[in-house]
């Protein structure tokens, strides 16, 4: 059985459909590293005990750990265009 190059069966347009189709894929599972990596830093630095209920001080944590994280990330995503826009 001969080995044949996969790239070789598909045109030029389903080529590009499947170039953004992966693209896509991988944004996706860079947000879900990005959600996993939030939930596991805010979690260690709110929960100290698990009950049946989380307390108000617990819920004020983590969503304000969630919202500086959101807040630093997106500085960093605006930094690094910035950089990249001004050719650094």
């Amino acid at each position: 059985m001969s080995a044949q190059n996969p790239q070789m069966q598909f045109n030029e347009a389903e080529q590009r459909e499947l170039a953004q189709f992966l693209e896509a894929e991988n944004a996706k599972a860079r947000i879900q590293q990005t959600v996993h990596a939030m939930t596991d830093s805010c979690w260690d630095k709110c929960i100290f005990k698990i009950n049946n209920s989380m307390d108000r001080s617990d819920e004020s944590c983590l969503s304000n750990c969630v919202e500086r994280f959101l807040d630093s990330s997106l500085f960093v995503v605006k930094r690094l265009e910035d950089l990249r826009s001004a050719g650094i």
